[in-house]
């Protein structure tokens, strides 16, 4: 299972003045655990800016942008050590991500970063993710880190995204000021009363409150990922959700991940089209195949890496449309080559595949 956990800021300081040692180590030895039982485990972190303030000793009041990435400055590489620390105890690798939403906006940026955290999945490295706060301004902000989890969820096709806070959950009313108020174990349709009971601001601490988590919830279960709201402070709590004890608020997948991708495929104008010869027809169509640059016999259009294409056989028939691994200028330069050649021909490649068969739907 592809697993993205989310801790906030109040869970990480536990409501205190300053990071909580325990409270990161505890958080990481569960990751560690999940990692070890063959879970692909990315950690997306709040923090950098409070660990800067924790760092220089200044003053939580300032609120300016300049003021913030400062601290965020520093506090990254104070953060990113902790964690650098912790994980090593249990030998795991880490890296670290820093994103904004040019980043995840920008087709080939898109997916650079997708492949890079595919690829660090691979070498079973924990990816610890944070917003690019020192350079962010308020065009490129995605804002808080609970949509931000969101997004990376949806970047990786994760299975599960996890976010930890200082509330189990979403209750009936706040918990805060209603005694009877009711944890809601799962919620399956997101409308304007959802997003009623979540209503209100969120900890002095954070940037994020109930609602922005509601926002990510909206956003993972339309793209195929489930999403779990749980406490930060309960033991064990990430163990025992993968386990299947019922903790928080869960809200299911309303679609697959591949019903997710199709819909979004078919829905994005194509930018050009890439004609086939009958042997790549008959592997894509009969045999699931990905595309190939050897069963290429023409491209059409000019259009980027990321871009949408048509998929043509050999009668100048739509087949399907698919994501590209290359522009149109690419595909001309590689097209009836061996996949092997790539790198001779461009100086580079993005992989084997032009259209992999996970980015491809028949029509």
């Amino acid at each position: 299972m592809r697993i993205v956990v989310k801790v906030g800021t109040r869970t990480l300081t536990q409501g205190s003045d300053r990071l909580s040692r325990p409270r990161m180590i505890e958080i990481v030895r569960q990751v560690v655990l999940l990692h070890e039982h063959g879970h692909e485990m990315l950690l997306v972190s709040s923090g950098a800016i409070f660990a800067g303030r924790e760092r220089t000793g200044l003053s939580a009041r300032r609120k300016d942008i300049a003021f913030k990435q400062t601290m965020a400055a520093v506090g990254q590489v104070r953060l990113m050590g902790l964690y650098e620390q912790f994980f090593d105890l249990y030998d795991i690798p880490i890296a670290q991500a820093l994103l904004t939403r040019d980043d995840l906006a920008d087709r080939e940026r898109y997916l650079n970063a997708r492949n890079t955290l595919l690829s660090l999945l691979r070498l079973r490295a924990v990816s610890v993710i944070n917003e690019n706060d020192m350079v962010a301004v308020e065009e490129i902000r995605i804002g808080d880190n609970d949509n931000l989890s969101a997004l990376v969820a949806n970047l990786v096709d994760a299975d599960l995204l996890i976010i930890l806070t200082d509330q189990a959950g979403l209750f009936t009313a706040d918990p805060r000021l209603d005694p009877s108020a009711r944890l809601i174990p799962e919620v399956t349709v997101i409308d304007d009363h959802i997003y009623h009971l979540a209503g209100g601001r969120g900890s002095s601490l954070g940037t994020g409150g109930m609602v922005t988590k509601i926002q990510a919830a909206e956003l993972t279960t339309r793209s195929g990922t489930d999403l779990i709201i749980a406490a930060g402070s309960e033991p064990d709590v990430l163990l025992r959700l993968i386990a299947g004890e019922v903790l928080g608020t869960r809200f299911p997948a309303t679609v697959s991940h591949v019903e997710s991708r199709k819909r979004w495929i078919l829905a994005d104008p194509p930018g050009g089209d890439i004609c086939v010869d009958q042997g790549a027809a008959r592997a894509v169509l009969e045999h699931g195949k990905s595309l190939l640059p050897v069963g290429i016999t023409g491209v059409t259009g000019s259009f980027e890496r990321g871009q949408t294409v048509r998929l043509l056989d050999p009668d100048s028939r739509e087949m399907g449309r698919g994501v590209t691994n290359y522009n149109s200028t690419d595909l001309i330069a590689i097209q009836g080559h061996q996949s092997g050649e790539i790198s001779t021909i461009l100086g580079y490649e993005y992989g084997p595949t032009v259209i992999h068969r996970d980015d491809l739907v028949l029509v």
